[in-house]
């Protein structure tokens, strides 16, 4: 039977060179020059360090623009609480790696309202779709593509 796997990964290659770029476009900003701000990546985190908070937020809509332009979707940002320290601002941004539990149930929840002849099974932070059809697969696709539960999927593991 045709089944595919619902997954939420980041890709960690295109999230470092996102990071570096912003890193040096951080460098040649004419309006940061003299200012100690910076990207640190640490895994799956970004810490946005600046002097003053409304640099903070520019620095986060350009991380933001380096991320599309590497092809990560911003929907995988989780943005914390901007916090004060010292003579610094620092915001951390972690990226959602995995499907939860709450979401996996509200996917599951949204294919069975649809109706559709296919099972669904939550496998750990992925979930698994299975049909008699490629055709009811496919809309099990476009549906969760439609629907915003914001956070970017990929599909993979589709077998015939």
């Amino acid at each position: 039977m045709p089944s595919f796997d619902i997954v939420s990964e980041i890709d960690k290659v295109e999230l470092k060179n996102a990071v570096d770029n912003a890193n040096r476009e951080l460098a040649t900003r004419f309006d940061f020059r003299g200012v100690e701000a910076s990207f640190d990546l640490d895994k799956e985190a970004v810490k946005v360090i600046a002097e003053a908070d409304f640099q903070v937020n520019q620095m986060m809509d350009m991380l933001r623009s380096n991320l599309a332009k590497r092809g990560v979707d911003a929907r995988a940002m989780d943005s914390q609480e901007m916090v004060h320290s010292g003579k610094s601002f620092s915001q951390l941004v972690k990226f959602k790696n995995g499907i939860e539990t709450p979401v996996a149930k509200q996917i599951t929840k949204a294919i069975k309202d649809a109706k559709m002849k296919v099972q669904t099974q939550i496998q750990g932070e992925q979930v698994r779709v299975t049909g008699k059809k490629r055709d009811d697969l496919q809309a099990v696709i476009q549906l969760i593509k439609d629907s915003d539960f914001e956070q970017p999927f990929q599909f993979e593991n589709f077998r015939d």
